[in-house]
């Protein structure tokens, strides 16, 4: 591999206007496509085959109509003294309404004076706003429609909030992106000394992650998507897209200073640190696409979409950047190495990773103690984590479907925002009776304020009974009442069938289902990771240190998460209003992306103490070099990171913002406490049983090369050839 990824350096350097002028065809193509074919995304999730599915399914067979139908709140209220039932406000409402009724593809509109839905203190009442089609399907003209027809209301006084899915618009992130991208450009500025050299990481980064949200945006037209999923591919695109820039950069820089040519120290560059960010960003692909393995839709496509475009940087970092650097040559050095004579090695001060590796193994006992103190505390809120699915609850303080929420909350109690749905089947004509004792049987259970009698379909066979929790819907107390009506109401009647659906319903299975996806993706994660870090590092001792190191580091950013979104914790100086259960699918991506990036930094800093140790170093010699080579990009790298995901946290959607939060802290923890501190400290204790690799496992294990230790061996026998020219292997 790194013999092919050699030549494919030293051509898109030759090549430079070629293989610039192919990708910016590409984004055009690209471009085009997602502009004539692109369709909306949606912020439903549902999970086919669970009950509240199911229940679905047979409400839309027995009532008639469409299950995916959209439908949206209209939420008007007043204050003070005033009442909605005064004559210039009702008239007010009702030509609201009226207006409504004509809104594009709206089916009907329940007038609150006729349907009863004005709260007892007649300072709140909502229309509802049924659609003859899906969320997806309402353009965005008929949601305009809808909020102008109103606020026609406001003329007299009163207050109008909207809420349902119809209302939500993907959330935008632009100014949390541009925050990372300035972090970056500081930390590569002082890493690489040159503005040329900081600029073209994010450069070919803003490339990667450009095609890839307009692949993502042509996949709209042809599949379902959430609208968070460019949020979540942008911000792994970002990150990754700048790390694997700067690690192939830093390689050419340094083959530069050797005094090779440019497009050797391309060939070179990319041959060597390009083979591991191949190896890297398979590791962050696997693990995305991976999620397919929980069986849940919406979130397989999200994974998919996000390792196409950590995909497309590991593409664009292969090929764009040799070119990039084809054109800016020998100015990503500073200006004063630019025409300095070849050096070999370090010069002038001692470098920060080798005084940094001499500090840890002078004290590897205490660094070590420390550093798990550190994690275990930091893990241990972790014990207290609870799951849901966000609602209009968790949305924006200043939004309107959280205004709806609230004022909803307010008018008509916690649990009307989360009404059940239980479906009554019998016998044909028997669902009504049937369904009487199972609202008398749910009316005694816990946390019940109200059950409204049942709505029967046609033939009798099938009945429909809503039930209000006394609590909000993402409470527990919600949750144990879903799991109480589906353990008590089923043995009720005889012969009848009872299931439990609605959004809430629909949300805590969901949440099941991802608890229970849980534990096998997090074993086919760790075995991966092993396995992986077997081939590379031909040892069992150091991938099971990494895959430890990978554990404690989730463990850590869970608790983290725990502390802050749950428990409240340090929330208002993040700029958090809304505390509750963290959002459902944050575990499983926290352990997808995390792993990918901590594989990310063990396979560069690990890979050159193996070589060195290979080499005949002592095993501690072999760390300081090893951390001496690695320590500074790492640093960089994680620094990077940890910016572009914590820029996230300034976002409105509770997912990316949660997201971006944990994968910063995630990120810190892994890098500076487990990569650098307790791995250097572990190799040392372990010293040469640590590269133990049993000779019959040795033998069947391919040789990955990840280091491109063959293609040195090779370049070395070709070392009479002149420097510009490519040596024999290169040909043909």
């Amino acid at each position: 591999m790194a013999t092919l990824l050699y030549r494919l350096g030293r051509f898109s350097f030759r090549r430079r206007g070629l293989t610039l002028a192919l990708w910016v065809l590409l984004l055009a193509v690209v471009g085009v496509g997602a502009a004539t074919l692109s369709g909306p995304t949606s912020n439903a999730f549902s999970i086919p085959g669970t009950e509240s599915s199911r229940a679905m399914d047979v409400i839309a067979e027995k009532f008639g109509g469409n299950s995916d139908a959209a439908s949206a709140k209209v939420v008007f209220s007043v204050s003070g003294g005033a009442k909605l039932t005064d004559t210039n406000r009702r008239s007010a409402i009702e030509a609201a309404v009226t207006q409504l009724r004509k809104a594009p593809q709206v089916a009907a509109v329940a007038d609150p004076f006729e349907a009863k839905t004005i709260s007892p203190d007649l300072h709140t009442a909502y229309a509802t706003v049924s659609y003859n089609a899906s969320a997806a399907d309402v353009p965005t003209e008929a949601r305009e429609a809808l909020v102008a027809a109103g606020d026609t209301a406001k003329k007299a006084g009163i207050g109008v909030e909207y809420s349902g899915e119809v209302t939500r618009t993907a959330a935008e992130s632009h100014s949390s992106e541009a925050l990372g991208i300035i972090v970056a450009a500081f930390v590569l500025l002082i890493t690489f000394g040159s503005l040329v050299a900081a600029g073209l990481p994010l450069l070919t980064a803003l490339v990667g992650v450009g095609l890839g949200m307009l692949g993502i945006q042509l996949a709209t037209g042809f599949f379902d998507l959430s609208s968070s999923t460019s949020a979540l591919a942008t911000m792994l695109g970002l990150a990754v897209g700048i790390d694997y820039a700067l690690f192939v950069i830093s390689r050419f820089r340094g083959e530069l200073t050797a005094g090779r040519s440019g497009e050797e120290a391309a060939g070179r560059a990319i041959g060597t640190a390009g083979s591991a960010v191949v190896f890297a960003g398979l590791t962050v692909i696997i693990a995305l696409v991976a999620l397919a393995v929980t069986g849940i839709p919406f979130l397989t496509a999200m994974g998919v979409a996000a390792a196409g475009t950590v995909a497309v940087a590991v593409l664009v970092t292969l090929s764009l950047v040799p070119a990039i650097l084809g054109f800016a040559g020998r100015r990503v050095l500073p200006k004063k190495r630019r025409n300095a004579p070849a050096v070999a090695g370090h010069t002038g001060k001692v470098p920060f990773g080798q005084r940094w590796a001499q500090g840890v193994l002078k004290a590897r006992i205490p660094a070590l103690v420390v550093s798990l103190g550190l994690l275990v505390v930091a893990a241990l809120p972790a014990l207290d984590l609870r799951l849901a699915l966000p609602d209009d609850s968790t949305a924006a303080v200043t939004s309107t479907q959280r205004k709806a929420y609230d004022q909803l909350a307010s008018g008509f109690g916690a649990g009307f925002n989360g009404p059940l749905l239980v479906v009554v089947e019998a016998g044909t004509g028997q669902a009504g009776a049937a369904a009487a004792k199972v609202q008398q049987t749910i009316a005694k259970l816990d946390d019940v304020a109200l059950v409204v009698p049942a709505t029967v379909n046609p033939s009798g066979d099938t009945a429909l009974l809503t039930v209000i929790p006394g609590s909000a819907p993402t409470s527990e107390a919600t949750k144990n009442l879903v799991f109480a009506i589906r353990d008590h109401a089923a043995g009720t009647v005889t012969g009848a069938t009872i299931a439990v659906t609605g959004t809430t319903a629909v949300n805590i299975d969901i949440s099941d289902k991802l608890s229970g996806a849980l534990v096998p993706y997090l074993a086919i994660v760790v075995g991966l990771a092993f396995i992986l870090l077997m081939l590379v590092f031909r040892s069992i001792l150091v991938p099971l240190k990494a895959t430890v190191g990978f554990l404690l580091s989730v463990a850590a950013a869970f608790g983290a998460l725990v502390t802050v979104f749950q428990h409240g914790h340090l929330a208002s100086l993040l700029g958090i209003e809304t505390t509750g259960p963290i959002v459902s699918i944050m575990p499983i991506f926290l352990i997808g992306i995390l792993f990918g990036l901590a594989m990310d930094y063990e396979v560069f800093l690990v890979t050159r103490t193996r070589e060195e140790y290979v080499h005949g170093a002592a095993p501690n010699e072999a760390i300081v070099t090893g951390m001496n080579h690695g320590a500074r990009v790492v640093t960089a790298a994680a620094l990077i990171m940890m910016s572009v995901f914590a820029g996230f946290i300034l976002a409105d959607d509770t997912i990316i913002k949660s997201l971006g939060f944990a994968l910063a802290f995630g990120v810190a923890v892994d890098a500076f406490l487990v990569r650098m501190t307790i791995v250097p400290a572990v190799l040392s204790l372990l010293g040469r049983s640590a590269w133990w690799l049993p000779r019959w496992l040795n033998r069947i294990l391919p040789n990955v090369d990840v280091e491109g230790e063959q293609l040195t061996k090779s370049l070395a026998t070709s070392a009479t050839a002149p420097a510009d020219r490519a040596p024999a292997l290169t040909r043909g």
